[in-house]
């Protein structure tokens, strides 16, 4: 997702969410479409591509949680 009309729909699905506390994602799709005038499967191809990256963010996060708790048990 390096291209600039990919940033833009992924900043504006993530200005949704974030700014506007908007859950519903054919909501958000119809949103960014209207808003950036972007074809609706480019919008659904980002948010895709968008989750994935989320995901691992998330999955990254909790290791690291994890090895944290485990260092934590292993001082005590």
């Amino acid at each position: 997702m390096s291209n600039p009309q990919s940033r833009d729909v992924k900043e504006a699905i993530m200005r949704c969410i974030s700014e506007e506390g908007m859950t519903d994602k054919q909501q958000i799709y119809s949103r960014v479409v209207k808003e950036l005038g972007v074809p609706r499967p480019t919008v659904r191809r980002v948010a895709g591509a968008l989750r994935n990256e989320l995901a691992a963010e998330i999955t990254e996060l909790d290791e690291k949680l994890r090895r944290s708790k485990e260092q934590l048990e292993g001082i005590s």
